[in-house]
């Protein structure tokens, strides 16, 4: 036995990953909660989503509405859908980022490969 240990203090282990734990939950729900704009067509159709990548609200200007192409309107809303989930994502990187990298593995205990 190695006075002083070479073995990690494996309460002190558990006790960072169940921080870990908590600070994720945190964000996670942070996120669950924050609304992120994308539009298209220089604003003529808006969409919110969480920063979950739920979406919440849908705006088309009457501008954007012709009857005879409903096609460009379609594409408007995929476009404006597409810009909100990007910035879900980037929202997703900065909140979630810092503290996937906390975990390490998989297992969400530091120090494990698994």
């Amino acid at each position: 036995m190695i006075p002083g240990g070479g073995q990690p203090n494996m309460q002190q282990l558990l006790q960072q990953a169940q921080k870990m734990q908590q600070d994720l939950a945190r964000a996670q729900e942070e996120l669950a909660n924050t609304e992120v704009d994308g539009q298209a067509g220089g604003g003529l159709v808006r969409a919110t989503v969480t920063g979950a990548g739920e979406l919440r609200a849908l705006r088309i200007d009457p501008k954007a509405v012709d009857p005879e192409d409903t096609e460009t309107l379609a594409d408007l809303i995929v476009a404006a859908v597409h810009a909100a989930n990007e910035n879900a994502q980037t929202l997703q990187q900065q909140k979630l980022g810092p503290l996937a990298q906390g975990l390490g593995g998989g297992s969400g205990i530091p120090g494990l490969p698994f």
